[in-house]
């Protein structure tokens, strides 16, 4: 029996915009990977089968117990608990201490029942996810990584029938990310993983993918997917070509018939002049004509309508594998020196001193395990954080680009963000920006509040990259949330900045492919 079931599923926005339509499938296979591009609905589709939301057309049917890992932890991050408030432990926790206190209450024993070695058998366990041992430590000072890592545990240890995780990698150093891998292969219920990630994508057993034309499924992991995938582009690439050899075909014999048309018009004229042949045959041969070239025009004019609405369908599917593209502005300043620390330890983070000169063609790429300090580093250079010692000078303006998009002003539109950042672009070249990375015609108009994680990723990139004093860009992990093909080509177009940057990432192949120049690990 599928562990859920969707039967002809579609799903409105409230101002009626369709994000996708008459989806059915089930869930069988034990491992299942969902791909799609940036804003194709991949998260709201989770939230159907766990049934937050609830469909506009069709039926959900789940059949298990659900746990489910989500994209953003900002709302934990403000809820201002500490470890043992997150795991629900705190009220054991406070019953042990009494009872050690010498409390002998009843109640104190019926709370901790048999849990008497939590307290121990937790800290040994936080030890090993390499997360702070004091299980009053707050939330909002764990790093991206180290929180995902304690919800990820405490989802595998609730041991659901069903696991939906979106996007858990994102925030994960290379040991965490073996952990998490570990625990997907050894987990005995069901995973269904959202993910841009080709290896965590490697170890499932079938691939669905979201597009604007429904859903499809592959039967097999991620390479099996890319290889159909590949050999589908190519059929669409022999289509298109095919019907643009048809059209340029139908035109030069649309031509050439109109050439014979006038021609024969013109002799008939002349015989007509010269009065060589009877008028009445003249008549006859001109009616002939006449009716013959209207045959032909309704001919031409049908096969044009038919091979121009077969390259419409064949151009929707090629929208599929169609690549946007992120202009950055070039720099061609001479270099001179950025950011000049010295003998500096962080507030948070690794303690150990450090010294660090960026320049104005520096591509730095900050390194270090969750927890080491990298966004605290990010943060001082802001000068929203000091360093606990050492000296830091800063030789122009800098721009943070942090995990939660807090620059974007979410309730308004796309191109009003771009306006308030960017004042020197004028409409013609935001819309022009927009187009660039997805947003054409009315969707630039969209509100921010209404984008996926990916979409607002690429537009506040934009965004920080266009400023009219072309800064120094911080992106902590700005590759997070980007779909495969959008992360290739923000790579590509980092590689080709001729500015300075400082980028945290987790993604070696990412780094690399951005054109590092220098590596600072903390």
């Amino acid at each position: 029996m599928p562990v859920f079931h969707l039967s002809q599923v579609a799903y409105h926005f409230e101002c009626g915009e369709q994000l996708f339509n008459n989806i059915s499938c089930s869930l069988i296979n034990r491992r299942v990977g969902l791909v799609g591009r940036n804003g194709i609905g991949k998260s709201i589709f989770s939230k159907l089968i766990t049934q937050e939301l609830s469909p506009t057309i069709g039926h959900v049917a789940l059949r298990a117990s659900v746990g489910s890992f989500q994209q953003t932890s900002q709302d934990i991050h403000k809820a201002h608990l500490t470890i043992a408030q997150f795991l629900n432990v705190e009220h054991i926790l406070t019953a042990l201490e009494k009872i050690q206190n010498g409390c002998f209450e009843q109640q104190h024993f019926d709370v901790v029942n048999d849990q008497w070695e939590l307290e121990s058998t937790l800290q040994k366990e936080l030890k090993q996810l390499n997360l702070p041992m004091d299980l009053n430590f707050p939330l909002q000072k764990l790093s991206g990584g180290q929180l995902a890592i304690l919800k990820l545990w405490q989802l595998f240890n609730a041991q659901p029938e069903l696991l939906i995780l979106d996007e858990p990698s994102n925030h994960l150093d290379k040991p965490a990310k073996s952990w998490l891998l570990n625990n997907i292969s050894s987990f005995k219920g069901h995973v269904f993983l959202i993910s841009h990630d080709t290896v965590l994508l490697n170890e499932m057993e079938q691939i669905w993918e979201l597009n604007t034309k429904g859903l499809t499924q592959y039967g097999g992991n991620y390479d099996f997917y890319f290889q159909q995938r590949s050999l589908e582009a190519n059929s669409i690439e022999r289509e298109l070509n095919n019907v643009k050899n048809q059209l340029q075909k139908l035109a030069k014999q649309s031509q050439n018939n109109k050439e014979k048309a006038e021609q024969r018009a013109a002799k008939g004229a002349k015989s007509r002049k010269s009065g060589s042949q009877a008028k009445v045959l003249l008549d006859a041969k001109k009616d002939n004509a006449t009716s013959s070239q209207s045959s032909r025009t309704k001919n031409e004019k049908l096969r044009h309508k038919q091979i121009t609405l077969r390259d419409q369908a064949i151009k929707a599917k090629h929208e599929q594998i169609f690549d946007q593209k992120i202009q950055l502005p070039t720099n061609t300043q001479s270099s001179k020196r950025l950011v000049n620390i010295i003998n500096a330890t962080l507030p948070f983070g690794n303690s150990e001193a450090f010294n660090l000169d960026i320049f104005s063609n520096s591509k730095v790429h900050l390194q270090g395990n969750n927890g080491s300090g990298k966004s605290t580093l990010l943060k001082v250079i802001m000068a929203k954080q000091k360093l606990q010692h050492g000296d830091i000078t800063i030789n122009g303006s800098v721009c943070y680009l942090d995990q939660d998009f807090s620059l974007l002003l979410e309730n308004t539109s796309l191109t009003n963000n771009v306006k308030h950042y960017c004042s020197q672009l004028n409409d013609a070249n935001i819309r022009t920006l927009l187009a660039g990375i997805g947003f054409k015609g009315d969707s630039a108009d969209r509100r921010v509040v209404n984008l996926s994680g990916g979409e607002k990723m690429k537009l506040a990139m934009l965004m920080v990259s266009h400023q009219a004093q072309q800064p120094l860009l911080l992106l902590d992990e700005p590759d997070n949330h980007l779909d495969i093909n959008s992360k290739r080509l923000l790579a590509n177009s980092l590689n080709a900045y001729n500015g300075a940057f400082i980028l945290v990432s987790h993604d070696q192949t990412f780094a690399s492919h951005a054109g590092i120049t220098q590596i600072h690990n903390l």
